[in-house]
């Protein structure tokens, strides 16, 4: 799959292809795009932990709470996905719930 987010919930693939509210933060540096955009949206509306794979530069960025941070190698990102979902919430936030899903997962 190329366009469109993957959700992840309880360690399976939930959806494809999804389409994710954009981030409309005027200080976002221009380099990044419509993905990275997608995806500092997401969490800037859930409480949703999004990767994002960027194919021009080759790195891969996490963002959550509205924030987007870099990973500089393997072993930041295993350390910061593991930080970040021991902390996730059980309860689906309300623009999750919105979208008519009423189990946990963001």
């Amino acid at each position: 799959l190329h366009d469109g987010a993957i959700i992840i919930r309880e360690n399976r693939i939930y959806k494809a292809g999804v389409l994710l509210p954009l981030s409309e933060d005027k200080k976002m540096e221009k380099k990044y795009g419509t993905r990275h955009r997608a995806a500092l949206g997401i969490s800037e509306h859930t409480d949703a932990i999004a990767l994002v794979v960027s194919e021009e530069r080759g790195t891969i960025s996490i963002c959550e709470g509205g924030k987007l941070v870099a990973m500089e190698n393997l072993t930041r990102l295993r350390n910061e996905l593991m930080r970040l979902l021991r902390r996730q919430s059980l309860t689906p936030s309300r623009w999750w719930r919105s979208k008519g899903n009423t189990r946990s997962g963001g």
